[in-house]
C-alpha cells in the first residue's frame, strides 16, 4: 500500500457516525469548534488528542485531556503508533483507523486484509467486519453464494437472540461456547477476558471428548503468547492451518506437546475496544479450520463482544444505582448531624449552609449554645479528601467534638484534644482544617483558634460614606496546624470583638477555589468584595448574593469541592 491517505471513522457520543479523510500531516481532535476534527461529546476536552505522521507511520498522542486517550483499550501516555483497524477511544467517542490507498489498484477483498506467512493467516478483524457489512451483498454472484449468506445471517440472528436472554456473565460465556462448538466443531475452545486491571484470565474453556462436551471454567488450555499479543494488541484474527509445522509457534512448546494441529482465534471487538478473545483448537485427526471458519468466528466473536459489553454496562448501571441509593442515605444521615436551626441569640443574626460537590460532604459546621446561653460555640471544618470517605471523617469529628464543647473548654484546649484524638484514629493522610470560636453575645468578644483553615473575615461597617477599602475586612489567620496532622499540636487563641453591624464570615475552600471555564479561581478578594458590598444585609441575604455571584463566575463549571458558609452578624 502506498503512503498517503487514512480514513478515520468516528462514532461520537452524540449524533450519527461519520468519516474524516485524514490526508495532511496533523489533525487535532476535541469538542472545540475550531479544531480540525470536532466531535460532539460533552465529556471530551476542548483539545483532546492529535493524529500526526512521522514518516510513513501514523501516531496518536493525548494532549493532556481529562479522560485520557486509549488505543485498543490501553491508556497511552506517549505518542503511540496506530494501524488500520486500531480503535482510538476518547471519552465516550471512538475513532477507528482505516487505510485508503492513493496509488495502485487495491487487491481483492479476500487478500487485502490478510497477512499469510508460513501456515498462518492473519486478518484485521475490524476490516473483515466492515467488509461484511458494506460489501458482502455486492459480492454474491450465485444462488449458492446467496444461500450461504442467508445461512450466516440466520445463524448470527439466532446467536443474537440466544445471547440476549442471558443475564449473567458465566451463563453468557456458556451460550457463546455452545454456539461456537455447534457450528465450528473444535476439539477445544476457550474464552479469555481482560480483567479491570488489564490482566488476562481464562473465563471459560471447553473440551469435546468422545462426543461429550465438558465445561471447565479456568481450565488451562495451552495457547501461544505471541498469538495472544497479535489478537489483543493489534485486533488481528488468526488461522493456523498446521501448528506443528509453523515456526510462529516454535516458542509454544506446550502447544506442540498437546497435539494441537489447527487453530483459529478472533478478538472480542466492540466499539470501545477489545475485551478479550476466543480461541478454538483441533488435534491430529480433527478438522482443519478454513478461511470461512475464520470469518464466521470473527462475526460470532463480534456478536459475543457486544452482548458481553452490554451486560457489563447493565451491571455497572445496577451498581451505580446501588451506590446512588447508599449515597442518598449517607447524605440524609449527614444532614441530620448538621444543625436544623441555629440558636436564637438576642441582638444577633446567624445563618449556615452546606452544599456538597459529590452527594455527601467533607465539610462540617456546628453552632451550639452553652453555659446557659452566655456563650455560643462556632465550628466550621473541612476534612481532607472528598466524597464518602471524607463524610465519614466529618461524622467522627462531630462525635469527638461534642464532649469538650459541652464541658465548657476554651477553643485552644478543644482543638488540641480533637487533634490528638483524630491523629490516633485516622491514617496520616487524613486530617481536617477547622475554625473554632467561642462567642460571648453580651460583649461581642470572639475567642478563637484557627487550625490551618481558610482565614474567616470580620467585615467592619466602616465610615458612613460606605467606602469599601481593604481595611474593612479583617482576616483571622491560623493559630495552629490542621487537626489530626501531628501527634501533639499546640494551639494559641486569638480574640476579636464584633461591634454593632459587624459581620463574621466563616467559609471553606470550596468557595474561594471555585474556578471558571478558563481555570481562574474565585479567590479571597472576590469573597471580600461581595461581603463588603452586602455588609448591611441580613446573613441569609449575604449568602444568597454570594451564591449568585459564584454561579455567575463559574459559568456552568462544576464545583470541585464542597461549599460551606456560616455567617454571624451583630445587630446595629
Amino acid at each position: 500500500m502506498s503512503a498517503a491517505a487514512y480514513r478515520l471513522h468516528v462514532t461520537p457520543a452524540e449524533g450519527a457516525p461519520f468519516d474524516y479523510a485524514f490526508k495532511g500531516d496533523s489533525v487535532v481532535v476535541g469538542r472545540a469548534p475550531d479544531v480540525g476534527l470536532s466531535i460532539a461529546d460533552p465529556f471530551l476536552s476542548r483539545r483532546h488528542s492529535r493524529f500526526f505522521r512521522a514518516g510513513e507511520t501514523l501516531l496518536v498522542e493525548d494532549l493532556g485531556s481529562r479522560n485520557g486517550t486509549r488505543v485498543n483499550g490501553h491508556l497511552i501516555v506517549t505518542p503511540t503508533a496506530v494501524q488500520p483497524g486500531d480503535v482510538v477511544q476518547i471519552s465516550q467517542s471512538a475513532i477507528t483507523v482505516h487505510a485508503e490507498a492513493t496509488v495502485a489498484p487495491a487487491p481483492a477483498p479476500a487478500e487485502a486484509a490478510s497477512d499469510q506467512l508460513d501456515a498462518t493467516i492473519f486478518r484485521r478483524a475490524s476490516e473483515v467486519l466492515d467488509r461484511q457489512r458494506s460489501e458482502e451483498a455486492s459480492r454474491l454472484q450465485s444462488a449458492a453464494d446467496l444461500r450461504s449468506y442467508a445461512d450466516r445471517l440466520r445463524l448470527l440472528n439466532e446467536v443474537h437472540q440466544a445471547l440476549g436472554r442471558s443475564l449473567a456473565v458465566d451463563e453468557l460465556l456458556e451460550l457463546i461456547l455452545d454456539r461456537v462448538f455447534d457450528h465450528l466443531k473444535p476439539d477445544r475452545g476457550m474464552i479469555l477476558l481482560r480483567t479491570p486491571g488489564g490482566e488476562l484470565r481464562t473465563a471459560a474453556a471447553r473440551i469435546a471428548q468422545a462426543s461429550v462436551t465438558a465445561t471447565a471454567p479456568g481450565a488451562e488450555i495451552p495457547i501461544s503468547r505471541s498469538l495472544v499479543r497479535e489478537v489483543l494488541e493489534k485486533g488481528m484474527a488468526a488461522l493456523a492451518l498446521d501448528v506443528q509445522t509453523d515456526e510462529r509457534f516454535a516458542e509454544a512448546e506446550s502447544i506442540r506437546l498437546s497435539g494441537i494441529r489447527s487453530l483459529v482465534a478472533a478478538p472480542l471487538l466492540h466499539p470501545e475496544g477489545i475485551s478479550g478473545m476466543i480461541a478454538l483448537e483441533s488435534g491430529a485427526g480433527g478438522r482443519v479450520f478454513e478461511e470461512d471458519d475464520l470469518e464466521l468466528l470473527i462475526s460470532l466473536a463480534s456478536v459475543a463482544a457486544l452482548h458481553l459489553r452490554n451486560l457489563e454496562l447493565m451491571q455497572e448501571a445496577v451498581e451505580r444505582r446501588r451506590l446512588e441509593q447508599e449515597l442518598a442515605l449517607a447524605r440524609r444521615i449527614q444532614v441530620a448531624l448538621l444543625p436544623d436551626r441555629l440558636p436564637a441569640l438576642p441582638g444577633w443574626d446567624l445563618y449556615g449552609l452546606n452544599e456538597p460537590s459529590r452527594g455527601v460532604s467533607g465539610d462540617y459546621y456546628q453552632v451550639v449554645e452553652r453555659s446557659g446561653g452566655r456563650e455560643c460555640v462556632l465550628l466550621i471544618a473541612d476534612v481532607s479528601g472528598k466524597g464518602m470517605a471524607a463524610s465519614l471523617l466529618t461524622v467522627s469529628l462531630q462525635a469527638l467534638s461534642e464532649g469538650p464543647i459541652e464541658d465548657g473548654l476554651p477553643p485552644e484546649e478543644i482543638s488540641a484534644r480533637l487533634s490528638r484524638l483524630l491523629f490516633k484514629r485516622t491514617p496520616p493522610e487524613k486530617y481536617a482544617t477547622a475554625f473554632l470560636g467561642v462567642l460571648t453575645p453580651a460583649t461581642g468578644v470572639l475567642r478563637y483558634t484557627n487550625a490551618g483553615h481558610n482565614p474567616p473575615l470580620v467585615i467592619r461597617v466602616g465610615s458612613s460614606s460606605g467606602t469599601a477599602s481593604d481595611s474593612l475586612a479583617v482576616e483571622l489567620g491560623a493559630t495552629g496546624p490542621p487537626l489530626g496532622l501531628l501527634s501533639t499540636a499546640l494551639y494559641t487563641a486569638g480574640e476579636v470583638t464584633l461591634g454593632p453591624s459587624d459581620l463574621l464570615v466563616l467559609y471553606t475552600d470550596g468557595i474561594v477555589e471555585a474556578v471558571d471555564p478558563d481555570g481562574e479561581e474565585y479567590g479571597l478578594d472576590r469573597l471580600k468584595q461581595i461581603c463588603r458590598r452586602h455588609r448591611g444585609a441580613a446573613p441569609a441575604a449575604v449568602a444568597e448574593a454570594l451564591d449568585h455571584d459564584l454561579l455567575a463566575f463559574v459559568r456552568g463549571t462544576p464545583f470541585p469541592d464542597d461549599r460551606t458558609v456560616v455567617l454571624v452578624r451583630r445587630a446595629g
